[in-house]
């Protein structure tokens, strides 16, 4: 079977500062200006950068390519507001890692967003909360990744996926009736249309792709016993019992499947995050993004009612 076309593949399309840590250059580039910030990027153009938030899940998100090498399903892009010569030390420190991205935009200086479907981009992954912010109101799907520390665990070679789900897998239809009502209204809504699915948020096409290698995955574990899976995913909801309902449903109306869903009912989703350990975790709201845990990359989404006010489901 040939590679996957471009149009058929899962991309996701990542800034340089996602994918490596250019906090050093930043600080340079706020304090002496472009000129400066370029001589320094041109003069260390073969010296490796550090890794950032993004790399272990991008890393491990490639490896499906390792797996699947005829079909190649999964593509990275680097997305950077970097000018081409810039940009050559990101190439270089990406040579370095061993990452198989070949395909890049570099815009220089100006916002990347408008060529996310130029190259099929399923999910944006940036440290710069505008471009994020102009890709999401744009109806792209994409998140600002938050500047945490991270550790790429070598030996951990499972890529764990974790979501929110309402105004992230879902859209913010039920988290506008609780803002609205309260919480009492909400659960009597949620079980008044328990069998009427959510329309797709901003993330839902992303999961689902995900899903479809899920699947791929299984197949290929009833094929040979030995095999281990590459991929697992989990929701993560502040919903619970009577809300759960609406959402199960929902994922059984678009015929996905998720490994692991958490319903906290209001309890800290760290608590459930520090043991699965996902490589990344979304959420549309920040109070939800402990950068006090280590090793999680953190993804906000600027979508929905939630980021109208901090009070949200």
């Amino acid at each position: 079977m040939p590679p996957f076309p471009i149009d058929r593949k899962l991309v996701v399309g990542i800034s340089s500062n996602a994918l490596f840590d250019l906090t050093d250059e930043d600080e340079l580039f706020k304090s002496e200006g472009i000129e400066a910030y370029r001589i320094h990027q041109i003069e260390n153009r073969n010296l490796a950068l550090p890794i950032g938030p993004a790399f272990p899940f991008i890393k491990r998100f490639l490896r499906i390519n390792e797996v699947y090498s005829d079909q190649k399903p999964v593509e990275v892009v680097l997305i950077s507001r970097n000018s081409p010569e810039t940009g050559i030390r990101i190439f270089n420190s990406i040579e370095e890692q061993g990452l198989d991205i070949t395909r890049a935009t570099f815009t220089s200086g100006d916002s990347p967003y408008e060529y996310l479907p130029s190259f099929n981009v399923s999910l944006f992954l940036s440290t710069n909360s505008e471009d994020v912010k102009k890709a999401i109101k744009t109806g792209y799907a994409a998140g600002q990744i938050l500047q945490t520390q991270v550790v790429d665990e070598e030996q951990d070679t499972a890529l764990r996926v974790a979501f929110d789900f309402d105004s992230v897998i879902a859209d913010d239809e039920s988290e506008k009736v609780y803002k609205d009502k309260g919480i009492e209204a909400y659960h009597a809504y949620e079980v008044e249309n328990v069998d009427t699915p959510h329309t797709p948020g901003p993330l839902a096409k992303f999961f689902r792709q995900l899903a479809y290698f899920q699947r791929m995955e299984t197949k290929r574990k009833e094929e040979d016993p030995s095999y281990e899976k590459i991929l697992e995913t989990a929701i993560v909801t502040a919903r619970n019992a009577p809300s759960h309902q609406r959402a199960i449903h929902t994922l059984e109306h678009w015929k996905v499947t998720v490994d692991k869903m958490f319903f906290m009912g209001g309890i800290e989703k760290k608590r459930v995050l520090e043991v699965f350990k996902p490589h990344l975790f979304v959420d549309d709201q920040e109070s939800h993004l402990d950068e006090s845990m280590e090793n999680i990359a953190l993804v906000h989404i600027p979508f929905g009612v939630a980021n109208q006010s901090t009070d949200s489901v």
